[in-house]
């Protein structure tokens, strides 16, 4: 299952884009989040480091934000933990401040394994509040996680098609939400076989020679408020059919449609939620 920390990598992923550096691993986001949300003082864990430890470049970074201004991004917006290059220098002596830093080298999510993924991208109006969708791409080849993270976290927000690519100016008005996909069915005829809530839908037909899919994924229904049929039918207009509402079943039978089940819930993060984590990242190990 996803989580907020995957969010979280996310959001820090996207913003080290618009750095044009380097961002914190998964692994080492996970760990922060984690002590984040228990209340943990950072400061006070690993305090027996050995004083020649080098930093990693993420946590340099950190220790040294407000000495050089962030590349290609509005100023207005907060420092990305880890969007830097590389650590100056061998390591300072230990200290509270500095011995996050040995408990934040390499390691694997906790989340292990590969996944089929999706990350999703909404924008929030700051008049109105109302959520519009500004990205959403994934894959159903089994990814490892963070380098599917990191990929699908880019690719929903810069080269979804649909949307202009999101510019850095928008970060504050975004949220974006993790679904990690699991049960695959086998593929069924029936187009009505599945549920409202729980599964997301992956159809696919034929039309004219021409092999036609589409997919939803399993909040998308729900949160639309639409019957089987209605869903059913713009998926398959999503999949590039035009033809009328009413001949859509006939369209799936001579197409010998097809379609799979999966679930996967979708776990979100809001970009009010991801500074306050990465202020107190940077208080946290700042000196």
């Amino acid at each position: 299952m996803a989580t907020q920390a995957h969010c979280a990598f996310c959001f820090d992923t996207l913003r080290a884009h618009f750095d044009k550096k380097p961002a914190l691993s998964l692994a080492q986001v996970e760990d922060l989040w984690e002590r984040y949300q228990h209340g943990e003082d950072s400061t006070e864990a690993g305090a027996s480091q050995e004083q020649d430890e080098p930093k990693p470049a993420a946590i340099s970074r950190l220790l040294n934000k407000g000495t050089e201004s962030p590349a290609g991004s509005d100023s207005s917006l907060p420092s990305t933990p880890g969007s830097g290059s590389s650590s100056k220098g061998s390591a300072t002596p230990a200290s509270s401040k500095t011995s996050l830093s040995s408990n934040l080298s390499s390691g694997k999510p906790r989340a292990h394994g590969e996944y089929p993924l999706f990350v999703t991208w909404n924008q929030h109006s700051a008049r109105s509040g109302q959520k519009s969708l500004r990205g959403c791409i994934g894959t159903f080849a089994a990814q490892e996680l963070e380098s599917g993270l990191q990929s699908y976290a880019l690719t929903s927000a810069l080269e979804d098609t649909r949307f202009s690519p999101i510019p850095a100016t928008l970060l504050p008005q975004l949220s974006v939400h993790v679904t990690l996909l699991t049960n695959f069915s086998s593929p069924v005829r029936d187009p009505y076989d599945w549920t409202i809530g729980t599964h997301g839908i992956r159809i696919s037909f034929t039309l004219h020679g021409r092999r036609y899919g589409a997919t939803y994924l399993p909040s998308v229904a729900e949160e639309q408020g639409w019957t089987k049929e209605e869903a059913l039918i713009s998926l398959m207009r999503k999949a590039g059919w035009n033809g009328s509402s009413s001949s859509w079943e006939k369209t799936w039978k001579d197409g010998r449609g097809e379609l799979v089940r999966y679930e996967g819930e979708a776990v979100g993060l809001e970009y009010k939620e991801w500074k306050e984590w990465n202020d107190w990242v940077g208080k946290s190990v700042a000196p």
